[in-house]
């Protein structure tokens, strides 16, 4: 393992057996340019019981790591040394049979991405009574049942009344609730959980969180999170391991690590994690940064942000009496009506941030989807720069989408699996007829460079490149056009810390420069505190509370609201507080 590595170790635990036990692991992909090791030398212990969370920037190895113990890594890829002991067995050493005997009754998954893991021409009963009837002995109305147990147990409302639904009837954070459910149906052993909660708003991640240490108490269930959350590694994770380049930098007790962080890498982690950030910005009325930041850090600094934001413009968009009502089929011709948004109304002021928070299926990416006229408003009003964007003509609507661009919370949905990722920068600017091929190409290597990805990145393709890589592939797109309005929906969720806090110095840059106008849909409070001017609570399609973000977070009037911030994770701890 790689020098200054810190080691912490329960004294109880060392006499037993762990549960899986990884030396020295390495994996490698086979590449045109030759092999890759995205892996090398990984070592760490899992025992009964014990939570352990594995946390890195994208493309750190995190989740190869977790890919390669599981045998799913993808076809040019393999485990080209090293071990992974589980339950006595070496799971690098198995024949595909016998893995997939332990996958699913002894080792359970969660994947990141819930929409290309979920089958659109499937309803979603199908496919959860599918994985249990694959993994136990439950059939017919025994596995029925069990399934709306499993969709119950995940969070869902009415779960029976959602089997006969479909993923694209889903929020992101319901999708990624039915994965949960799915991994954990079998009541494994071992869960390994590849970000299970980064779509989830802050309740239901802790009602997830709270069901996953009921199987650890209960079942003696042992959970390996993969994670970009340091208040989920905090709060949830007994050991923690942290990768840097297919690396351990350092690894341990989560709590020592993350108060007292020894490896630079981990102290650039702790010092742009969210929460931390924000207590910086609230603490910080001088507008200078933070005393804990240091010259280490200042490629991802939050200084700027920890500046007020003046805000002097005019309403640029208005929302009045916004009302969306959807048809939900019940099997046959029967249908019944869901108001998703019910009666909204707010503004947003030109060069200003207006974030919209709230519960998934709360109806805030719903409202996004209205403004960006993806979908029809049933009543009410928006308006654009003076405009009703409801009614307008098909000629005006082309002139309208280069003002206002999306990023959307599923990058991998909305990137073509085909087309290389320069030709899916370039092709808002094709679209609109802007510059030359050469130009274009230009435009394309600018952008990679502002959201840190390198250029010959152009030439690759969507499944080649992490989660958080492909989110930022989304955020380059959006930028094209250089529009007056951004719609970023969950658009930072998919990042680690360092990335996260690069892409939100970024969006503070445009900001400012361009006078952009930004409606930021996110359930991450604390890039809502970083971040917003004014902040619109939704509930079940309602608003439960707008105001500033300052009066939102310093004096919640209603109590939904303070359950939202009181279920940050780890918003209580004291991150490199030894620092």
């Amino acid at each position: 393992m790689s020098e200054g590595l810190n080691f912490s170790k329960n004294d109880a635990a060392e006499e037993e057996t762990p549960l899986l036990q990884v030396r020295d692991l390495e994996v490698t992909f086979k590449t045109v340019g030759g092999d890759v090791q995205a892996v090398r030398g990984v070592s760490f212990e899992l025992y009964q019981g014990e939570n352990l969370a594995i946390v890195g920037e994208s493309g750190s190895g995190k989740s190869t790591t977790a890919t390669a113990i599981l045998d799913l890594l993808a076809a040019n890829g393999r485990v080209s040394g090293g071990s992974a002991l589980f339950d006595g067995k070496d799971l690098t050493k198995l024949s595909r049979k016998e893995m997939e005997h332990i996958r699913g009754r002894e080792i359970g998954y969660v994947p990141q991405d819930p929409m290309s893991n979920l089958n659109p021409v499937w309803n979603i009963g199908f496919q959860v009574r599918e994985t249990i009837e694959a993994n136990s002995e439950l059939r017919g109305r025994a596995a029925k049942a069990r399934t709306v147990e499993v969709l119950k147990e995940a969070g869902l409302p009415d779960p029976a009344g959602r089997l006969r639904q479909y993923p694209n009837q889903f929020s992101g954070g319901m999708r990624q609730r039915v994965l949960i459910g799915i991994g954990m149906s079998a009541r494994p052993k071992l869960l390994v959980a590849d970000e299970p909660t980064s779509a989830l708003d802050v309740t239901v991640q802790r009602r997830i969180l709270d069901h996953i240490g009921t199987l650890t108490s209960e079942y003696g269930t042992s959970v390996m999170f993969i994670t970009h959350d340091l208040g989920l590694a905090a709060e949830r994770a007994e050991r923690l391991v942290v990768m840097y380049k297919g690396q351990v930098v350092e690894y341990g007790s989560s709590q020592e690590i993350l108060a007292n962080p020894q490896h630079p890498y981990t102290q650039r982690l702790v010092a742009a994690a969210p929460s931390l950030a924000s207590r910086r910005i609230q603490n910080d009325v001088a507008g200078k940064s933070s005393p804990t930041e240091s010259a280490e850090v200042k490629q991802v600094s939050l200084d700027k942000l920890a500046k007020p934001h003046v805000v002097k413009g005019e309403p640029l968009i208005k929302v009045q009496n916004v009302t969306k009502v959807y048809e939900i089929s019940q099997g046959g011709f029967k249908k019944t009506k869901f108001k998703a948004v019910d009666d909204v109304s707010f503004e947003i002021r030109k060069g200003s941030t207006m974030a919209i928070v709230g519960e998934s299926g709360s109806g805030k990416s719903t409202i996004a989807k209205l403004f960006l006229k993806l979908e029809d408003i049933t009543s009410g009003t928006m308006t654009f720069d003076g405009e009703d964007v409801g009614s307008l003509p098909k000629n005006k609507l082309l002139a309208f989408r280069r003002r206002v661009q999306p990023v959307f919370q599923d990058p991998y949905g909305t990137l073509d699996p085909m087309a290389s990722i320069g030709s899916s920068i370039a092709e808002p600017l094709l679209t609109h007829k802007i510059g030359t091929p050469k130009s274009r190409r230009k435009t394309v290597a600018e952008l990679l460079d502002q959201v840190s990805l390198p250029a010959a990145t152009a030439a690759r393709y969507p499944n080649e490149l992490s989660g958080g890589q492909r989110q930022r592939i989304a955020i380059a797109r959006a930028l094209a056009l250089k529009p007056d309005v951004l719609v970023l929906d969950e658009a930072v969720s998919a990042l680690d810390v360092l990335v996260q806090a690069q892409v939100l110095n970024l969006l503070s840059d445009l900001q400012a420069e361009l006078d952009l106008t930004y409606l930021f849909i996110t359930h991450d409070l604390g890039v809502v505190r970083m971040v917003a001017d004014d902040v619109t609570v939704m509930r079940q399609g309602e608003v439960v509370e707008a105001a500033t973000v300052d009066e939102v977070f310093e004096n919640p009037k209603e109590q939904y609201t303070r359950d939202l911030l009181e279920a940050i994770p780890g918003a209580n701890f004291e991150f490199g507080k030894s620092a």
